[in-house]
């Protein structure tokens, strides 16, 4: 294992050193292919650091609508993407990748744990983010204040780029709350079943968690990378009741099965697969009952370890079926296909019935070719995504200019913080707010037409009014009912 370990490292070393000078320092990344061929213009606006004439670096891709319109003029930040360009590592994109998953960050938040028990006595867990100088560790079950919940990537792997979003949250008054998997991020391991990569059952129980614990303050959600799959599976299974306002996807994989077969460079394979193995051999005596765990060890591929966990592998029913060894596993196998059918991130997505947002960069070393990788046609005919496509930026990197060029000598710590400061954060609550906006306008328009109705319509029919006077007063606690009825739908609204 540690010949593996040195071995990956010296790769890694070699892919950030070499990779970035050949494809992504100076003029020759241009990766600008995939909007002319799609027949889509940019929005250009200037971003105020100079004379120069310059093009917008980002495209707001989907199909036009009044929610469309109302995102385009009131979220000034889809256009003030500035990328770091010329001969520094913020230009590459393997390196701002890299930057943001492994980096480490100094945080000022401390997280507080809720371990969630399942249905099948498994355990999830939910880490809310509170300040380190917060004297109360837990929020209030009457706050109002909206609840963040971030779904990181499928490996568990708490990265920078969370810590930062948490951080970002917590100043813009959210509640962060990280979602942890089975086994991930120190959670314990108390059954013997391990979540699949899009099966949302897990994280519907800690979204009514959620609710049951802050009923008054809406709820929105994020993802990371990979954890997009699991984010889309569950809004596409629970359509208008998953308790969403909006959500947003940070350099989301959509085409997940042809990602685990062929989506990733081998050196990013080895690493990948390297920290999974890692993870999961702390549980090897335990997963061994209904797992070759020879045979994942010996995976050197991300397809072959998602092979060996869920589409080789059964539940041993009884002794005697544990004692018959690998072929018992083997004969209740699924099929690859099968497996990927339950799981696809996308495969019930016509049933998602809230505005979801993906930021994508062009030069994603993780996600792919975006050409193949990324389904215009489901932003162009959907209106509930939307695409915010920007020919630079990595996976989750997004580093820009301008708040370098914006640091002041007399502010150092004004400085650093909003060097901290992610574009694609800025911009994920800008949206949550701006439909946020949009919602409880349409909602302020629907009330005002209904009390018109109400109104014109009592003009001409008096005895219908004085009659349910009448029954008000024959009645006296009918005013109380009224009363605790519109109170309920007020707050049910909010």
């Amino acid at each position: 294992m540690l010949e593996w370990l040195v071995a990956s490292c010296i790769l890694v070393i070699l892919v950030v050193l070499v990779w970035p000078r050949a494809r992504c320092f100076g003029t020759e990344c241009q990766p600008e292919v995939l909007l002319p061929r799609a027949g889509l213009s940019q929005r250009a606006e200037g971003d105020g650091t100079g004379g120069e004439d310059r093009k917008a670096h980002a495209a707001l891709i989907c199909k036009p609508s009044a929610l469309a319109k109302y995102l385009q003029k009131h979220c000034r930040t889809f256009s003030n993407y500035s990328p770091c360009v010329g001969w520094t590592w913020r230009a590459s994109a393997v390196l701002q990748t890299v930057h943001e998953a492994c980096w480490p960050h100094e945080s000022a938040l401390q997280f507080v744990r809720d371990n969630l028990q399942l249905s099948d006595d498994g355990l999830v867990s939910l880490d809310w983010a509170v300040p380190s100088y917060h004297r109360r560790r837990r929020t209030s079950s009457h706050s109002t204040s909206p609840v963040l919940l971030i779904v990181p990537n499928s490996f568990g792997k708490i990265t920078r780029n969370v810590l930062k979003l948490c951080e970002t949250a917590l100043t813009h008054g959210y509640l962060p709350a990280v979602f942890n998997r089975r086994s991930h991020n120190g959670t314990p391991l108390t059954t013997l079943k391990l979540q699949q990569f899009g099966d949302p059952s897990d994280l519907r129980e800690a979204v009514r968690y959620i609710r049951y614990r802050q009923p008054a303050g809406r709820l929105y959600a994020v993802s990371e990378s990979s954890g997009s799959g699991l984010l889309l599976s569950y809004l596409g299974e629970c359509g208008s009741s998953s308790y969403v306002t909006a959500a947003a996807c940070l350099s989301p994989v959509f085409r997940c099965q042809s990602w685990f077969e062929n989506g990733l460079c081998r050196p990013l394979q080895w690493v990948l697969t390297l920290y999974q193995k890692i993870s999961l051999s702390r549980y090897r005596t335990a997963l061994g009952e209904i797992v070759h765990m020879d045979a994942l060890f010996s995976s050197c591929s991300l397809r072959g370890v998602e092979e060996v966990l869920f589409c080789q592998s059964g539940h041993v029913g009884s002794t005697t079926a544990a004692s018959a060894g690998p072929s018992s596993s083997i004969s209740t196998s699924v099929g690859w296909d099968s497996y990927w059918e339950r799981n696809e991130a996308l495969r019930d997505v016509d049933e998602v019935a809230i505005p979801v947002l993906s930021i994508c960069a062009e030069d994603d070393p993780v996600r792919g070719d975006p050409q193949s990788t990324i389904p215009l046609e489901l932003f162009e005919t959907n209106p509930h995504f939307f695409l915010l496509l920007t020919d630079h930026g990595g996976h989750c990197g997004f580093s820009t200019q301008s708040v370098r060029r914006s640091a002041s000598v007399a502010a150092p710590n004004r400085a650093a913080e909003g060097d901290d400061t992610n574009w694609s954060h800025k911009v994920v609550l800008e949206f949550f707010r701006a439909t946020t906006d949009f919602f409880m306008a349409e909602e302020r328009v629907k009330q005002l037409a209904t009390r018109r109705r109400g109104l014109g319509g009592s003009l001409g029919g008096k005895t219908f009014r004085h009659r349910s006077v009448s029954t008000c007063k024959r009645v006296p606690e009918c005013s109380h009912n009224i009363h605790a009825i519109y109170n309920w739908q007020r707050s049910y609204t909010r």
